[in-house]
């Protein structure tokens, strides 16, 4: 069983995913984390990284064909990737779903060591719309993705804004069940 985890900045896909894997005592893979990590390796924030990526195909390519081996050499794990549910197609395709403005608060409680420090919620919700038009701009580019916030593109879309992380995680693990027995 593979599930793959999409969705929106701050929806909570990396915390779901490690908690979905260790509930149903799967292998988890974030390729937030992977980028994070190759951004920092490079001193440069994750935003900046993307940039570079709308002219240079290699900041995305690694990590998708990182994705592409794992679905051929495993077959138990979750995912935490943008892009899972096309390069992963064969698996339980999850997108989380967030109001905007609350997915910004979330990340200016947590802000991440890869992303620039911002000083509010105002300046995280405008860097998350730049974040998500540069993502849709290499997704169109390299993969002729338009959208991947599409809901057809996965088997279940699960709104986190108003609900806590234990309950996402339940939906996900209930999914999961399901389909295994």
């Amino acid at each position: 069983m593979i599930i793959t985890i999409s969705g929106l900045p701050g929806s909570g896909k990396t915390t779901v995913g490690r908690l979905v894997a260790k509930k149903l005592g799967l292998k988890f893979y974030s390729i937030g984390d992977l980028r994070g990590r190759m951004a920092m390796e490079r001193g440069l924030t994750i935003d900046q990284l993307n940039e570079i990526g709308v002219k240079e195909e290699w900041t995305d390519r690694e990590v998708d064909e990182y994705q592409k081996t794992l679905a051929r050499k495993e077959d138990n794990f979750v995912i935490e990737s943008r892009l899972g549910f096309h390069f992963i197609p064969d698996s339980i395709k999850i997108f989380l779903k967030v109001n905007l403005r609350t997915a910004a608060e979330r990340i200016f409680k947590d802000q991440r060591p890869d992303e620039e420090k911002k000083a509010n919620v105002e300046e995280i919700l405008e860097s998350m719309k730049k974040r998500i038009e540069s993502d849709g701009k290499r997704y169109r580019k390299y993969y002729g993705i338009d959208n991947f916030m599409d809901g057809s593109h996965y088997d279940h879309v699960i709104d986190t804004t108003h609900l806590e992380i234990n309950q996402v995680v339940e939906k996900i693990v209930n999914i999961a069940e399901k389909i295994r027995s």
